[in-house]
């Protein structure tokens, strides 16, 4: 059991861009895709998320130092540190039940698909951390391994059934056909969003305003544009920091290469999913008249929306104010 736990945890430690690829790559096969297609695929894939990371970092490079700057500028006291998810995961997978994590979703996962109680194959097996954490916080209190396991068991099917859910909205909205959002982080989001946009639809006012990329675009003429949306954007957080002018600037044309680059990347990890994901939604057709498969990917997806962006990005310093 000991040798599974640190095959499976040798395996997780790879990291998305490594272990995806494989993972893809042996799904592709069995889909009975060409291997030299499958091949590509798959290297596709572990292309553009090195490029994602790479922008990623990019961008907390510059922004990170620039919100510590502001939170000490305005003289915010905030004690209590969010250590992010490379930690959080670490955590959870470092813990009693954390190794079995991966195996308990994916066993899931095929029963559920079997069953026909679930459209998403999640291939994004890294993302488990999240039940892994839920599993071990119920071990941690309640001293039993049975309700552990059972604990990522629930969680999982609530995560592929908010999956299943969202996922017309995720295409519709990121232009990721055949592709469903099951990570732990963001599928509650839809429980959320969808009453709030019902909501907002039938407030007169509120419901005739339409903003997005292109009608700002389309308004704003130059100043729409996401690069110098990315360059504004970025000259007022740096200005909120009391940066340098030369500090600023940077940061600005930092924020622009994100909001630009962003997108590209994205597009060529598509490019890599595409073609499994036909490619399973034809055995499915085949085998499954009238059901649909959705390949669950990281909602890391839909960062290369500049929506998305543009929105995560202002809400820097609204989060901070939020905070104090």
């Amino acid at each position: 059991m000991s040798a599974i736990a640190s095959g499976l945890q040798w395996f997780v430690n790879l990291g998305a861009s490594v272990m995806l690829p494989i993972l893809l790559f042996i799904f592709a096969l069995i889909l009975r895709i060409k291997p030299s297609k499958a091949f590509k695929a798959g290297l596709m894939v572990g292309i553009g998320f090195i490029g994602l990371n790479l922008v990623i970092s990019l961008l907390t490079k510059n922004l990170g130092p620039a919100s510590h700057a502001m939170v000490r500028n305005f003289g915010m006291h905030l004690g209590t540190i969010d250590i992010g998810w490379p930690a959080a995961s670490a955590i959870a997978y470092g813990t009693v039940l954390g190794s079995l994590a991966i195996p308990v979703g994916v066993i899931t996962n095929v029963v559920l698909l079997l069953l026909g109680l679930t459209q998403t194959l999640d291939v994004d097996v890294w993302n488990y951390w999240h039940i892994a954490f839920t599993g071990s916080l119920v071990y941690a209190v309640s001293h039993s391994f049975s309700l552990g396991i059972f604990t990522m068991v629930v969680h999982v099917m609530i995560i592929y059934l908010l999956a299943d859910m969202s996922a017309p909205y995720i295409q519709k909205q990121y232009g990721l056909d055949g592709i469903s959002f099951p990570q732990g982080a963001s599928a509650p989001g839809y429980v959320l969003a969808l009453p709030l946009n019902w909501l907002m639809d039938r407030i007169p006012g509120i419901n005739k305003i339409k903003l997005t990329p292109k009608t700002i675009q389309k308004r704003m003429g130059i100043f729409g544009d996401s690069g110098v949306m990315g360059l504004l954007i970025g000259i007022v957080i740096g200005i909120l920091a009391k940066y340098s002018v030369t500090k600023t600037l940077q940061l600005g044309v930092s924020t622009a290469a994100v909001l630009v680059l962003m997108p590209r990347m994205v597009s060529l990890l598509m490019e890599g999913l595409t073609p499994i994901s036909e490619g399973a939604n034809e055995l499915v057709q085949k085998h499954f008249p009238g059901r649909n498969l959705y390949i669950g990917m990281d909602s890391a997806l839909a960062v290369g929306n500049e929506t998305v962006l543009s929105a995560s990005l202002l809400l820097v310093p609204i989060t901070l104010l939020i905070a104090v």
